[in-house]
């Protein structure tokens, strides 16, 4: 529940004796400050713009834009450079930041964090990410480096195994395409297109601020009003195709240097509420599933791993949010076949026999412990805060939601989307001697 002071809004949550203070800032960024009595201070700057944005319009216009895979990355790497030359981490670096940035399917964001010097700090931030600057000669340079870049990660097992997941499971959705693009895609972009897409997603009516430490909600405000510009409110329709509930393909495989097989498990979901507190819940109960069903002391990995069909845990993904939702199990195996079919056999059984109900309460309680902890560090905090606001939930609302998740709720969940028609499976072999 929101309370209100003189500017901010300010919201408590008594069970995590936790609370943040809100304001929609003049210039039409959301500002979040997450008071932390922490020596690490954090800042998390971020835009609704990721990969998958890819073909868009403003209210009015007739027809889309389609842009170059790989541009919003690119985009993000471009923003660190400045019309003076100056670089911008010499500019954190006076002020003993540690700066850095990423681009994931649905947003862009930049961040620091600082023992001192926080609101020097942040004026840097909001500084630079709001003045852009992009010539054909730096754009020229910088496709060489991305280049790079993307034949590096064509080269990583891991990377290829869960590109190859998602190509299998989606057949449209831009989720499929990797981050960074192609070295043809990004050979497309220019710095006009750069900065048309800029002006459309760098709106800062289209972005949102996360702060967090032992900082002063009204120091922060007086650096948005040093900094920021008043931003017009425009409308963005991103084109999202629509998807079938089924997976695209069901097998993939190639070869690569590897010392032993690796496989990725994949369950495609298409059923995904338009409530963003509803998106909470289900991500709540899938957290839950997923740690029960495949974690490192589930039945299910200890059985495989006793019999010598697994040497490691297995790594466990999950997104749940309004453009895409999945479940991805993977790890090593010498006969990845069989692990697909141990897979299929023992979420029949469970959908059959349903979760046991006390054992269901004790991964939960483990749950809520982790959620709880997440709030011991201001990163955690930050990060989390921004995924959660672009995503139409609430940081604070999560642990809630959690705890009143029930047995019924997950298998309800199970019977839904663990079905053969929503699995999936990419693998790489070692190259043949």
């Amino acid at each position: 529940m929101f309370l209100t002071n003189t500017v901010f809004k300010v919201k408590e949550n008594p069970y995590l004796k936790e609370k943040y203070y809100y304001i929609h800032h003049k210039s039409g960024l959301d500002v979040y400050v997450f008071p932390k009595k922490m020596s690490v201070s954090y800042a998390i700057f971020g835009t609704r713009y990721g990969s998958i944005d890819n073909k868009f319009r403003l209210k009015g216009d007739a027809e889309y834009t389609e842009v170059p895979d790989g541009i919003a990355h690119f985009l993000e790497h471009k923003m660190f450079e400045n019309e003076d030359g100056v670089d911008t981490f010499k500019r954190y670096a006076k002020y003993g930041a540690s700066a850095n940035a990423y681009t994931s399917f649905q947003l862009t964001a930049y961040l620091f964090s600082c023992t001192s010097n926080f609101y020097e700090n942040l004026d840097i931030l909001l500084d630079f990410v709001t003045h852009p600057y992009f010539t054909p000669e730096t754009v020229a340079k910088e496709q060489g480096i991305i280049a790079q870049e993307i034949r590096m990660r064509e080269d990583r097992p891991g990377n290829v195994l869960i590109f190859d997941l998602l190509k299998n499971m989606y057949a449209r959705n831009s989720v499929r395409k990797e981050i960074a693009g192609t070295v043809e895609s990004i050979s497309k972009i220019t710095a006009d297109i750069l900065y048309r897409c800029y002006n459309v997603f760098y709106n800062l009516n289209n972005m949102s601020l996360c702060v967090c430490g032992d900082i002063d909600p009204e120091k922060v405000l007086a650096v948005c009003d040093s900094v920021l510009l008043a931003s017009p409110d425009i409308e963005i329709e991103r084109c999202r195709e629509p998807e079938k509930p089924e997976v695209y393909r069901s097998r993939s495989e190639r070869k690569m240097k590897v010392a032993r097989p690796m496989f990725d498990i994949g369950i495609k979901n298409t059923d995904i509420p338009e409530d963003g507190t509803e998106r909470m819940k289900g991500s709540a109960v899938m957290s839950i599933v997923s740690d029960m069903l495949f974690g490192s002391s589930s039945d299910f990995f200890n059985e495989l791993y006793e019999e010598g069909l697994l040497s490691n845990n297995l790594s466990l993904w999950s997104e749940n949010n309004r453009d895409f939702s999945f479940f991805t199990l993977g790890g090593e195996a010498d006969e990845p076949e069989k692990i697909f079919e141990r897979f299929t056999s023992h979420m029949e059984k469970i959908k059959s026999e349903g979760l046991d109900e006390k054992q269901f309460a004790s991964f939960k309680r483990v749950q809520v412990a982790n959620t709880v902890r997440g709030f011991e560090s201001t990163s955690s905090i930050a990060n989390g805060f921004l995924n959660s606001v672009f995503d139409g939930g609430d940081i604070l609302d999560y642990a809630d939601i959690l705890g009143k998740v029930t047995v019924e709720d997950a298998n309800s969940l199970i019977r839904r989307i663990f079905a053969e028609r929503n699995y999936a499976m990419s693998v790489v072999r070692p190259v043949d001697n």
